[in-house]
């Protein structure tokens, strides 16, 4: 996988997709080659759900629901549940991670499509916690920041549960 952080253009949609699309690799570029009993274990006493699992679901499943439930005003029909607001981590290791690893790249490349049928100061159908309805733009640069945060994580769980570093 070819990873580049500098966008082919210098048009701002193509500077953000490209930001977006980087930190999307990079999460994948860390689990490549991860075993799969690596890829469940939860090595931070404090934090049982936080799996290279998990945090592939879980990224996968925000961009869900930012892009179809809160962008397009799609019913949420997310994993989570009031009782379970992190269910995406739990049950993300009852599935391989090479098959998370694929769902989240074949939905990166369907929201590919979505962000460039859609002007990036159009608004989102529902509102944010906030109560505002954000833009497209802010939707991209939101998750752009999740996860490369989420990145982040990937690098320490890499380095406890195998010892991979500077992926």
């Amino acid at each position: 996988m070819t990873r580049t952080d500098t966008p082919p253009a210098w048009d701002e949609r193509t500077q953000l997709t490209t930001f977006l699309d980087y930190a999307r690799d990079t999460a994948r570029a860390k689990c490549e080659d991860v075993s799969a009993e690596s890829a469940r274990k939860a090595p931070l006493p404090g934090s049982p759900l936080m799996t290279l699992s998990g945090l592939i679901n879980h990224l996968r499943w925000v961009e869900y629901f930012w892009f179809q439930v809160v962008f397009l005003g799609e019913e949420d029909e997310g994993p989570w549940t009031d009782e379970d607001p992190d269910r995406e981590m739990r049950i993300a290791v009852d599935f391989p991670l090479p098959d998370l690893l694929e769902e989240y790249a074949e939905q990166a490349s369907r929201y590919r499509e979505l962000v460039a049928a859609h002007d990036l100061d159009t608004k989102a159908k529902r509102t944010n916690s906030s109560g505002r309805r954000v833009d497209l733009r802010w939707i991209l640069l939101h998750l752009t920041e999740e996860t490369a945060r989420h990145n982040g994580h990937l690098d320490i769980l890499c380095e406890l549960v195998d010892g991979t570093t500077g992926v």
